[in-house]
């Protein structure tokens, strides 16, 4: 299985960020929690150099607590100011807001001692596609204003939010990265929703799922499926059997296992099989 996918209109929204970058005071870099190292864009450190920066691990209520503890201990070692929050239920908001002024403050400070008015800092808000950067944004302005999909590349083009009176957030369209070398983060990407389906074989990111599942979480599958312990088999007939419970038939009582795959895949990005962590800090090389 090899995944590669960048729309022309990733390589133009890099254009764009790279042009509006010097308009803002800072950046929130913001990841998805359950694969925080494989969602981070290697681009971003080029494209934002010494400019302020602030992770934001989202979908945090999708992630294993233990293992997010454990990367807002990397992050902290690293002395890089970082937050967990939770797009949809708007827990971390607060928090993001206040480490954004607190990033920002430096600058502030010296635009009024030359003399200057006060203004609203203005921040960035960069992510790959479907990580929830409108759906943040939606909930820090307690607003619907950002249009937000399902679908990774939603936000096509920039929009500048005002957030109270201190601050404005910059919204950018999700950007990937020209090529996925490591295609382990590629699976993971697919897997999370990153990467759309369509330009992936969505059997073979099904299966490897389904692999990984059984391998790190058997309990999980046994229990939503109603599977019989262990979980000894190929990874098709895993498949077979969850089709056979769901009920997923077709015509001449022929298992659907598109169907089936799609039940799981869609069971694991909402939640429904449990919380997650496909990324450990233990795997960056330093």
């Amino acid at each position: 299985m090899t995944i590669h996918w960048f729309p022309g209109h990733m390589a133009k929204a890099h254009r764009m960020i790279r042009e509006q970058l010097k308009l803002v005071d800072v950046v929130v870099e913001l990841l998805d929690a359950r694969i925080p190292l494989s969602s981070q864009n290697p681009i971003i450190d080029e494209i934002v150099g010494d400019k302020p920066r602030i992770v934001a691990l989202n979908k945090a209520d999708l992630a294993e607590s233990v293992t997010t503890e454990r990367w807002l201990a990397h992050y902290r070692e690293l002395k890089r100011p970082v937050v967990v929050v939770e797009a949809l239920s708007g827990k971390g908001s607060k928090e993001l807001i206040a480490r954004v002024a607190d990033a920002a403050r430096f600058k502030m400070d010296k635009l009024v001692a030359k003399g200057i008015r006060p203004r609203a800092v203005r921040a960035m808000i960069l992510g790959i596609p479907n990580v929830g950067k409108s759906s943040l944004i939606n909930r820090l302005l307690g607003a619907a204003t950002a249009r937000t999909g399902d679908k990774p590349g939603v936000t096509r083009g920039q929009q500048w939010i005002k957030i109270g009176k201190n601050l404005e957030l910059l919204d950018t369209p999700g950007v990937l990265w020209p090529k996925l070398e490591d295609q382990e983060a590629a699976f993971r990407l697919a897997a999370t929703g990153a990467i759309s389906d369509e330009a992936v074989n969505l059997e073979e990111v099904i299966l490897k799922l389904l692999s990984v599942l059984a391998q790190q979480y058997p309990d999980r599958l046994i229990e939503r499926y109603r599977l019989e312990a262990p979980l000894s088999e190929e990874m098709g007939e895993i498949l077979t059997k969850i089709g056979t419970r769901r009920g997923c038939m077709r015509s001449g009582g022929i298992i659907d296992l598109d169907k089936a795959g799609r039940i799981v895949l869609s069971e694991f990005r909402e939640g429904k099989l449990g919380r997650f962590s496909l990324d450990y800090p233990a795997e960056i090389e330093y």
